[in-house]
């Protein structure tokens, strides 16, 4: 005989408020399961003393997925022991009742039939006794909370003051400390009260199971430390009546912006300052934004397609992630990407992909990097040391004003960038770092003339070299 489960919803509080069916169904005789005495409708009930509860379960588990695990399992193996059961939890099954849902899920799994008993939930009561639409509220948990503030929230599970705690700093990550929200107590029963405060005291008085938090909106232009808020900002200065500058913006006047945001943001790194990369980070971000917006006013494309197409590589190269392909060493992961972007992209040169618009080193070290993928390259650091010394002496030997010259010297840096990257160094960020070293120094130099009363125009080349010296100890080398 397949075992049934009648799962029953005991309403959000006050027994008056229980349906007829339930009501008929928990005085059938069937056997019934409590998720948990602690609810006032469960005193108020016939023989409800005599009844099984999982109450134990929340004093030996782990975590509250351990319980929930563990509540389905007594319920399914008390229902195939009956035939037929009566489980019975707080408010709606299914309105923040985490073990219904693994129940239904398990039930089908096993063979068990189940079958749910609609009941008022909390969510009921707190859209009576805050007079507003629950059509556009979200509901969360407060023990794994997913919220759009841009949104009304009603969040459950702020059982105790630990949780409500926890919810007030997981909220302050985004509303601010002086959001107005509302703290429902115990709704359905003659305690039902209802308190308006500040966010930050949320955590100021103790809390019960019987407590929901009522979070209102905050406005796109408010809700500044997610993405979303950042995008409807960008939206709304490219929408009619925004910003004139932004709404005639292109692809290309945007360009030298993009490049120059990057290398702030590169400068940043360079730096090692975390607040100043933060702030450049933005602006490359902006960026992105401002250039799907023009996409969108243009009808090229949206936001949507530059999010799907990214999240969908990532997911495409990273079957050792998302699949079941195995790679356990940075060395095995680069090659599988290598080989899934070949045959997504199937390429007729090698070369192909490494952007004209690189700086000229990371080009060539880009290039170079790529021929020695297929052995194009010398076997070891000798081959192109030797080779450095060659193209320095044909350097030499080329005349000036000759473009021969040019050429030469291109040869050099081509050389260079390949002893750079045998040697696992960033030839564009070496560069860059001589380029700030020599920007201190030559200000040490600065100062220590000003500080003499020097010329600096005015000095011959020794001179100048002993302040440089000079500067050299004031910042040693590492």
């Amino acid at each position: 005989m397949t075992a049934t489960v009648h799962i029953a919803g005991l309403g959000p509080g006050d027994p008056s408020l229980l349906t007829v069916a339930t009501r008929e169904l928990l005085a059938s005789g069937r056997p019934v399961l409590l998720r948990t005495r602690h609810h006032p409708t469960v005193a108020a009930l016939p023989g409800a003393g005599d009844w099984e509860s999982c109450d134990d379960l929340y004093q030996s588990a782990t975590s509250f997925d351990d319980v929930y695990s563990r509540v389905v399992e007594r319920v399914l193996d008390r229902a195939r022991a009956a035939g037929e059961l009566t489980y019975a939890v707080p408010g709606h099954p299914l309105v923040a009742e985490r073990t219904v849902t693994a129940l239904l899920a398990a039930a089908k799994a096993q063979g068990v039939q189940a079958r749910v008993y609609p009941a008022l939930s909390f969510a009921d009561l707190a859209a009576t006794a805050l007079g507003i639409d629950f059509g556009a509220v979200q509901l969360c948990d407060a023990l794994d909370l997913r919220i759009d503030p841009q949104r009304p929230a009603l969040v459950s599970q702020v059982f105790d003051r630990d949780s409500a705690t926890a919810l007030k700093l997981a909220l302050l990550d985004v509303y601010p400390d002086g959001h107005r929200v509302t703290v429902l107590r115990a709704l359905g029963t003659a305690a039902e009260e209802l308190r308006e405060l500040p966010l930050g005291e949320l955590d100021h008085r103790p809390a019960g199971y019987l407590d929901a938090v009522f979070v209102p909106a905050i406005a796109p232009i408010e809700d500044l430390r997610r993405f979303d808020g950042l995008f409807a900002v960008v939206e709304r200065l490219h929408a009619p009546g925004g910003c004139p500058w932004d709404r005639e913006q292109t692809h290309e006047t945007l360009r030298p912006h993009l490049l120059e945001e990057s290398y702030e943001a590169l400068e940043a790194i360079d730096a090692g300052d975390p607040a100043k990369l933060a702030e450049e980070l933005g602006d490359v971000l902006l960026q992105v934004l401002m250039h799907a917006e023009v996409a969108k006013r243009l009808d090229e494309f949206a936001f949507a397609d530059i999010a799907e197409h990214i999240a969908r590589k990532l997911i495409r190269r990273h079957p050792h992630v998302f699949g079941d392909t195995v790679a356990k060493t940075a060395d095995e992961v680069y090659q599988n990407w290598e080989a899934l972007k070949q045959a997504e992209k199937p390429r007729s040169s090698i070369l192909e992909g490494v952007p004209a618009t690189l700086p000229a080193l990371a080009a060539s070290q880009a290039i170079q990097g790529r021929a020695r993928r297929i052995g194009f390259d010398w076997p070891d650091i000798e081959g192109p040391l030797d080779k450095l010394v060659e193209e320095v002496h044909e350097f030499a030997r080329a005349q000036a004003g000759d473009g021969d010259r040019e050429d030469e010297f291109g040869d050099i840096l081509f050389v260079l960038a390949n002893i750079a990257q045998r040697l696992g160094i960033d030839a564009e960020q070496a560069l860059r770092g001589a380029n700030a070293k020599f920007r201190r120094r030559f200000g040490h130099v600065e100062q220590l003339a000003a500080e003499r009363t020097l010329d600096l125009k005015s000095l011959d080349l020794p001179a100048l070299d002993a302040l440089w010296d000079e500067a050299k100890s004031i910042e040693p080398h590492p």
